[in-house]
């Protein structure tokens, strides 16, 4: 026990020594960068320092002081050791003006705009730029000789857990701190601390307000805000009055303090509504999507415009708001995570497929609403529509295995089997017939505008209903699909065996079709990987479908000069308006069929025979190959191994695809795990007590399935 408490008054003298030793080396005298480097040591301290308690053993501080000091015992350990470093001060008055006078001289010798104004914006909406501008983050050490208070912030708060502690600071702490920086005054120019903070607030609101009026004022923002109010002039109004309410504050806060309170009290009323509808012309904007397109960009802009908005209003609350000590702690804690952010590569991926996904989703529920059956009559409709596309994909079969029989280069094998897949996605199209596992991938705008609707009462069951009617809509398309595509492919091969001979599909080849099919080879990985494929072809249908919308493609044809003169204007009317209906979908049969002929033929230049489990193509192969084989296939495990292949390639194929998709309308719609859970509980519940209803329809609809 002696030798415990010997060690520890040991480590308590040490303690003190050490923080004795970290207040004499602050200088107002030193070079701007040495007093940098004593701010880092400063706050690297408070992060690895002694123990708060053994400080205060070894610095002799009366326990009643410690009372006093309202000192939380829960609070973190940063809190307790900077509390402790307050009472330390507070008897050492030549290092508290010394101190006060090194962050006078920090305030002085930086800009503090760029960091109150600009940090946590990317100046770049490339991602290769903004990933590479990361990446120097991450790696390349920065240097506290520098003027911009942006660079010393990320220098003095480098880990993510310095935002815990500032967000923890209580307010008597925040007091003290505050009376710190007002202790010092220049004799020449007779500007506290407290003072140069409030000018770098003022001169980083103004920065901001203007960068909200000039974005407001762009011209992809403007075009689609158009339609808000019955006049062009007003979508524009909020951001013009914006500097004006803002010039009148402004003008009100400089002099200090403030001269006529109730007038300020209006303005700022004023100033702050100003941003609130500057906000909501923003938000008008995802109205007009379906008319004008979006893109990353402009996104990207929108994301940007309301967190300048978030900023103007947190730069406010430092200034004059109730606490702005508070307020201005908490401002520093989301700098803090913003840092953290500006240098995870994770971050910047998570955050960019978000806004891809936005992009994707935010446009066309339509889209999916066409593959979902709700009722036994739409059911009945999908059944056929899918028995249809089991007939064209029967003769695409042997003209597949034809192309394979020619023996080209890979190139053309893979651009033939892709053509030959393409034409008759369209044909199927066309003719108003549907591909089964076409279907789940296109439901991602479906899904996400039901994600839209979760925080409504009964929003979750509604999912879960629009889950089960999509999953009823797979199995009538997988059904379909299935039960004509073999008899035909396998017709045909026995009418072709009738009339070449057994050439036509020679027994070795089918054999090693059958093979191929069978669920205990790779089969599983490459239904799967078919899946990835699929909604790959949704993601391009998208974009096309954007692209086209976005670039006024429909106008151009139903109005360029040229295009009238040469079809008409009724026939140019009719081109536009049936191609703004079938760009996407045309635009994902084409895309998907080229997907599926020429990625096995890419891989196979490097060696990996990884093919594409189509169920609907594998099924048509699988008629194909009984029809050379002869009814005696059926005593082959072969044969039956190929049959639950097929199976489980249809479950794969739809399963990976509807994932895909799901998790798109997830991260499009910001969906937490509180709710994606309740998602989880309520479809498990549904399929414990009503698993019929992913299978077959109900016999009468829900009244409210539409809406």
């Amino acid at each position: 026990m002696f030798f415990a408490k010997r060690r520890a008054r040991k480590a308590a003298a040490r303690a003190a020594t050490e923080v004795h030793s970290l207040l004499d080396a602050a200088s107002a005298q030193a070079q701007p960068v040495e007093q940098a480097l004593w701010i880092i040591d400063l706050l690297d301290w408070l992060r690895r320092g002694p123990d708060a308690d053994r400080l205060r053993e070894g610095l002799n501080l009366p326990p009643a002081l410690a009372a006093q000091d309202g000192e939380d015992t829960a609070a973190p350990a940063e809190i307790r050791r900077l509390q402790t470093l307050l009472d330390v001060l507070d008897h050492l008055p030549e290092r508290r003006a010394e101190i006060a006078a090194v962050i006078d001289g920090l305030l002085r010798n930086t800009d503090a705009t760029l960091l109150l104004a600009d940090f946590g914006f990317s100046q770049r909406p490339s991602f290769f730029s903004e990933f590479g501008e990361r990446l120097g983050n991450k790696w390349l050490p920065k240097s506290p000789e520098t003027r911009d208070l942006a660079v010393l912030f990320a220098l003095f708060f480098p880990q993510a857990h310095d935002a815990v502690w500032l967000e923890a600071l209580d307010a008597d702490t925040l007091a003290r701190l505050r009376e710190l920086l007002a202790t010092r005054e220049i004799e020449t120019e007779k500007t506290a601390s407290a003072q140069l903070w409030r000018i770098a607030l003022l001169d980083a609101l103004t920065y901001t307000v203007s960068q909200i009026r000039a974005t407001g004022f762009s011209p992809d923002l403007r075009s689609r805000m158009h339609n808000s109010g019955p006049l062009a002039g007003e979508v524009e109004a909020p951001f013009k009055h914006l500097a004006a309410q803002y010039e009148t504050v402004q003008t009100l806060l400089a002099p200090q303090p403030p001269g006529d309170e109730e007038a300020l009290r209006q303005s700022l009323t004023l100033l702050r509504a100003g941003l609130e509808a500057c906000r909501q012309q923003a938000d008008s904007v995802t109205a007009h999507l379906e008319d004008y397109g979006t893109s990353m960009s402009l996104v990207y802009v929108l994301h940007q415009l309301h967190q300048r908005i978030d900023r103007a209003e947190a730069l406010l609350n430092c200034l004059v708001g109730d606490t702005p000590a508070r307020d201005t702690a908490h401002l520093f804690a989301n700098f803090v995570r913003l840092n953290a952010q500006r240098r995870s590569l994770r971050a910047l991926w998570r955050h960019n497929t978000a806004l891809l996904a936005e992009k994707m989703a935010e446009r066309h529920a339509e889209t999916g609403e066409h593959y979902i059956t709700r009722d036994r009559r739409e059911y009945r409709a999908m059944l056929g529509a899918a028995m249809g596309g089991g007939l064209i994909m029967g003769f695409t079969t042997w003209i597949k295995i034809g192309i394979l029989g020619l023996k080209t280069a890979l190139f053309w094998t893979g651009l033939l089997a892709g053509l030959n897949y393409a034409v008759s996605f369209v044909i199927v199209q066309l003719l108003h017939w549907t591909i089964a596992t076409k279907q789940p991938a296109m439901t991602a705008p479906a899904m996400a505008d039901k994600l839209g609707e979760l925080s409504k009462p009964g929003g979750v069951e509604r999912f879960v209903d629009e889950v089960a009617n999509l999953t009823r809509s797979q199995s009538a398309g997988v059904f379909g699909n299935v039960l004509l595509v073999m008899p035909v492919a396998l017709l045909l091969g026995l009418g072709g065996l009738a009339v070449f001979g057994p050439q036509f599909l020679p027994v070795p080849k089918a054999e090693h079709e059958l093979q191929s099919l069978s669920l205990l080879g790779p089969t599983p990985l490459f239904a799967a990987f078919t899946g990835v494929l699929l909604f790959l072809s949704s993601v391009i249908a998208g974009w096309a479908e954007n692209a086209f919308v976005l670039h006024r493609i429909d106008s151009a044809i139903a109005w360029n000069p040229r295009i009238r003169r040469r079809l008409g204007a009724l026939r140019a009317a009719r081109w536009a308006a049936w191609w703004r209906r079938n760009i996407g979908v045309m635009s994902g049969n084409v895309s998907l069929g080229l997907l599926l002929g020429l990625t096995p033929e890419f891989f196979r230049i490097f060696g990996l025979d990884l093919q594409v489990r189509h169920v609907t193509l594998s099924s048509g192969l699988f008629g194909a190959a009984c029809a050379s084989l002869g009814p005696a296939v059926v005593n082959d495990p072969a044969f039956w191994w190929a049959l639950a292949g097929i199976a489980v390639n249809g479950v794969l194929n739809v399963g990976v695809s509807f994932y895909l998709a799901y998790r798109l309308a997830l991260r499009a719609r910001g969906i937490q795990v509180k709710e994606r859970r309740a998602i989880y509980t309520s479809i498990a519940r549904r399929l414990w007590r009503r698993p019929w209803t992913f299978i077959l329809p109900p016999r009468h609809a829900a009244a409210s399935a539409h809406g």
